[in-house]
């Protein structure tokens, strides 16, 4: 999956790759964004700008 371009992706589709990956691939958002090398804190601010956010216990994100 790429997500390099998750800077300008409708968030809306976004968070769903996202949160595939996080089921699928990954432990943590912390292994996520190691993985696919990304920066934490804009992928945090670009899902936060439409309302998602991380749920730590769940692992995904979510709106609200």
């Amino acid at each position: 999956m790429n997500l390099t371009t998750y800077e300008t992706m409708d968030p809306h589709l976004l968070v769903g790759l996202i949160n595939t990956a996080l089921r699928n691939d990954c432990d943590s958002l912390d292994d996520l964004v190691k993985t696919h090398d990304l920066d934490q804190d804009a992928l945090e601010k670009r899902l936060s700008s439409a309302g998602y956010h991380y749920l730590p216990e769940l692992n995904q994100f979510r709106a609200g």
